[in-house]
């Protein structure tokens, strides 16, 4: 614990976020169990509206109880009559589930759980869509993936408790670059430029954000597993250079990346780098690396 710490001390450090025992040693009390077999992955949002952040995302077994639940019953979040709230749940019981997920903001606390599917199972989109507590959105845009051939590309889930959002995430390895970015257009998004449609014709997942209040997509991300952190379309921004440079590993030869760019139906963009610190030694965690390969973040 006191090396997790350290670590995730000295990457709030490179961000210029504030970082005290008192703000993380909560979530590595109640999770410090898992975290020796553990993916941890450290992730920054670059631009002005997301600076003063740090996330720090880890694997969580199926052994026990459920991440959700587990922070409830430790006092990491406040419960909830809204959907998202019971959305997990419902999905456990739907669904082979292979691994869960946190994300954990050093300033904002638990924010969010995942579920990652087996990754011979990943559940046919429209019983996916069909589960209760599920946005309604999601159903409205059924046909619209199916057409595209994404019907049995959903490989993981993302639940934001506090926003009140549902990330999906679609396994894109193997889906063509005219596919990706035909998806943008049928949620009615605006053609990227063209340095950001190469990267997401080379992107090995995409996640549209759902919620519970629109029938619209509130945004789309596509994401690249890299060893190199010029890799993304960002344009030059110091904190993702110091983050790139200096962030923190513990497994052999240099860091590894997840990139992504985010995309809203305005056309704004901003840009997202996770970076692997620890790998996971424990193949249950298979679901969560494969995700993470794919760029959930």
């Amino acid at each position: 614990m006191d090396k997790v710490y350290s670590a995730v001390e000295e990457t709030a450090r490179l961000l210029g976020v504030p970082c005290s025992p008192d703000q993380v040693s909560p979530v590595l009390t109640v999770f410090g169990d898992e975290l020796a077999e553990a993916h941890l992955v450290f992730s920054m949002a670059a631009g002005e509206s997301h600076r003063g952040e740090l996330d720090f995302d880890f694997s969580v077994s199926t052994k026990g109880a459920d991440p959700y639940a587990t922070a409830l019953a430790n006092g990491l979040i406040e419960e909830t009559d809204h959907p998202v709230g019971s959305l997990l749940t419902e999905i456990q019981a739907r669904c082979a589930i292979a691994s869960y997920g946190v994300e954990y903001g050093i300033v904002g606390g638990f924010k969010k759980s995942y579920a990652f599917f087996p990754l011979d199972d990943f559940p046919p989109l429209e019983k996916f869509a069909g589960i209760p507590c599920m946005p309604p959105s999601i159903a409205e845009h059924v046909d619209t993936l199916t057409s595209l051939g994404l019907d049995d590309k959903v490989s993981a889930i993302g639940i934001n408790y506090a926003k009140r959002t549902l990330n999906v995430y679609l396994a894109a390895a193997e889906v063509e670059a005219e596919t990706k970015l035909s998806l943008l257009r049928a949620f009615g998004f605006p053609k990227p430029d063209a340095q950001v449609g190469e990267f997401i014709k080379r992107s090995f997942s995409m996640y549209p954000t759902f919620n519970w209040d629109s029938s619209a997509v509130e945004r789309i991300c596509f994401s690249v597993k890299t060893q190199d952190p010029e890799v993304p379309p960002a344009p030059h921004d110091p904190e993702i250079e110091k983050f790139a440079r200096d962030v923190p590993h513990v497994y052999a030869g240099g860091p590894e990346f997840v990139s992504a760019v985010a995309l809203a139906p305005s056309g704004e963009a901003y840009y997202k780098l996770a970076a692997y610190y620890q790998k996971a030694r424990e193949s249950s965690n298979a679901a969560f690396a494969a995700s993470r390969e794919d760029g959930a973040s």
